[in-house]
């Protein structure tokens, strides 16, 4: 018998009705549709209009839709773990407004923040509870309302988000499927590079910190850049190394979606083509912790069991990290 994995057996999705493209931020900022596409890979993205409506009701949705496919009950979930870093409140956590939302009477539930790299650290934890035997059935979602921290007159990054949720369910598997392997990292040397000032107890809410804008997203693109198609490469590749794969072996590249030259360039030091990588960066733009399952389920139909998917991503902290999965179970497509 092999050793207890934790597989991902189901996935769900929810995307806003609403879309803001290029040509919408053309009449809103100085910028073009062609700028935008030639330097991020964009061209529209979903937004949560509703402003009573926040990030719990789209993780709720991605994992209605999960337990709908799956047939199952909420309550057999035992755990439900979010990543965001738009939660609804400081407090209660998102997962805990998730969870009592789906019915999942029967699970704890809490929140990871670790931006971008948000559902890969919280696909790493969920897997340990499965391979400790403590639990059969963990929910794991990366969700964010990125339009609610982004600055609509910053041009350099308004252009970049989304909002979006989508989710992956975790059960126990002897077979040698789920997750193989993975690598997480953080630095916090360089946070100021990627962070959101206002809000918590350093500076909380006041005249001053509104009228500084500190309350939006900060991005200071060439560090961010930099600092990300290196940290996402290097895992990629470490992953790969280590467990001896080649191009050949892997079906997928699941990268986050940031930017379509940092994807390129993890792509070309793991030797994958682009024919090879998971990409939807085009209709959603970064929906932050959010990227990674969005894909998984856009290629659920495509994907067979025992394909080789590498997961990398890269976000504010720094964080970064990279995971291999052995896909668990055949898609409905041809």
């Amino acid at each position: 018998m092999q050793s207890l994995r934790a597989a991902i057996t189901a996935v769900g999705h929810y995307l806003p009705e609403d879309r803001l493209t290029n040509a919408d931020f053309e009449k809103m900022v100085d910028t073009n549709d062609e700028w935008i596409r030639t330097r991020t890979g964009i061209r529209e993205r979903r937004i949560l209009k509703d402003p009573t409506k926040a990030t719990s009701f789209m993780a709720a949705n991605a994992a209605k839709e999960l337990l709908a496919k799956r047939k199952l009950d909420p309550k057999e979930i035992e755990l439900v773990i979010v990543a965001t870093v738009t939660p609804d409140m400081f407090f209660p956590a998102t997962a805990c407004l998730v969870a009592a939302e789906i019915g999942a009477t029967n699970a704890w539930a809490y929140d990871i923040s670790a931006a971008c790299s948000g559902f890969l650290f919280a696909l790493s934890t969920g897997a340990r509870f499965i391979e400790s035997g403590k639990h059969k059935k963990v929910l794991v979602i990366g969700a964010d309302k990125m339009s609610s921290i982004v600055d609509y007159t910053d041009r350099t990054t308004c252009v970049l988000f989304g909002d979006g949720a989508a989710c992956v369910l975790l059960e126990p598997d002897t077979q040698g499927y789920g997750l193989m392997d993975s690598e997480e990292h953080s630095d916090g040397s360089q946070w100021n590079s990627l962070c959101m000032l206002g809000g918590g107890s350093l500076n909380p809410p006041s005249a001053v910190t509104i009228e500084k804008k500190w309350h939006f997203l900060h991005q200071e693109g060439q560090p961010v850049f930099k600092a990300a198609v290196k940290g996402m490469a290097d895992v990629a590749a470490a992953i790969v190394e280590r467990n001896q794969l080649t191009g050949d072996d892997i079906r997928y590249l699941v990268p986050h979606q940031a930017n379509l030259r940092i994807i390129d360039a993890t792509a070309r030091r793991m030797g994958v083509g682009m024919d090879k990588v998971m990409l939807n960066i085009e209709r959603y733009g970064n929906t932050t912790a959010a990227t990674i399952p969005l894909c998984l389920a856009d290629w659920e139909a495509e994907l067979r069991k025992g394909d080789n998917l590498i997961l990398a991503a890269f976000g504010g902290g720094f964080t970064w990290g990279a995971a291999w999965i052995r896909w668990a179970y055949d898609g409905t497509g041809a």
